[in-house]
């Protein structure tokens, strides 16, 4: 087995009193999964990870001066923004190709994968949250960053962000407000994806435990290269610096979660 680390952690100042996370920031494979039977260009593709992710939760990290958590591994090895029993875990078939290394998949080997990558990295999740929580004295606020194509199965997506949640509003309706005063976004409410989902890192992290929390989705032909990655950014940084004034989101608030 390959010293392969799932996880990396982004060192911040915890006095800001917000994590960011990215889940799918990394296409990599374990070197002994190979390729997992799949051409080398799928990994360049939204099946493998978020475009862009990684470099924006990267300056943004550097910008706002706060911890982040990114996962190191493809999202065809496992998602980490699903839970253990989600039939999703391990995809056998995204956007019409096959994973010739996911199908069969014998439970010992679900398990491995489980134990050496998925739980590793919610596992510092978790601790990244709870450090920085207690060298702030109070909640933190959670920011997840995802990207998603500017098409689905030949449908042009109009929106060039999203913020996907479940029930609680509090981080969520001053970001989009803050996204929507630029005329130029079109910003979903939970669109292109809705945020509801047990399990997911979000609920996991933040729903069950009554942070305030929301998830960014920003099209990924935006974020494709540098030049679009520093105007998200730049963008980003005094939105998510006001957050973080909200006293409200630095509390602790349990709502009713809309998943079944």
């Amino acid at each position: 087995m390959s010293g392969f680390q799932p996880f990396e952690i982004i060192p911040g100042d915890p006095s800001h009193s917000l994590v960011i996370l990215g889940d799918h920031a990394m296409n990599r494979l374990p070197v002994e999964y190979g390729d997992l039977g799949l051409p080398a260009e799928a990994f360049s593709r939204h099946i493998a990870y978020d475009i862009g992710v990684e470099e924006v939760a990267r300056k943004l990290a550097a910008r706002l001066g706060v911890p982040a958590v990114l996962g190191c591994f493809s999202r065809l090895l496992i998602d980490p923004n699903r839970g253990e029993d989600d039939p999703t875990l391990i995809m056998k078939l995204s956007d019409g190709m096959v994973i010739p290394a996911n199908h069969p998949l014998p439970a010992e080997e679900r398990e491995r994968r489980l134990d050496l990558y998925h739980r590793p990295y919610h596992d510092t999740v978790a601790a990244v949250i709870a450090e920085t929580w207690r060298k702030s004295d109070k909640p933190p606020l959670v920011i997840s960053l995802h990207s998603f194509t500017h098409a689905w199965k030949g449908v042009a997506r109009p929106w060039h962000a999203g913020v996907l949640w479940d029930t609680d509003p509090r981080a969520v309706y001053p970001l989009i407000e803050a996204l929507r005063a630029d005329p130029a976004l079109i910003v979903g409410d939970n669109e292109p994806y809705d945020g509801a989902l047990r399990g997911d890192t979000m609920h996991r992290h933040c729903s069950m435990t009554g942070l305030a929390h929301a998830l960014l989705e920003i099209r990924q032909d935006l974020i494709s290269d540098t030049a679009g990655v520093d105007s998200w950014v730049d963008r980003l940084v005094p939105i998510l610096s006001a957050l973080t004034g909200l006293p409200e989101l630095h509390e602790i608030e349990l709502h009713g979660s809309r998943v079944t």
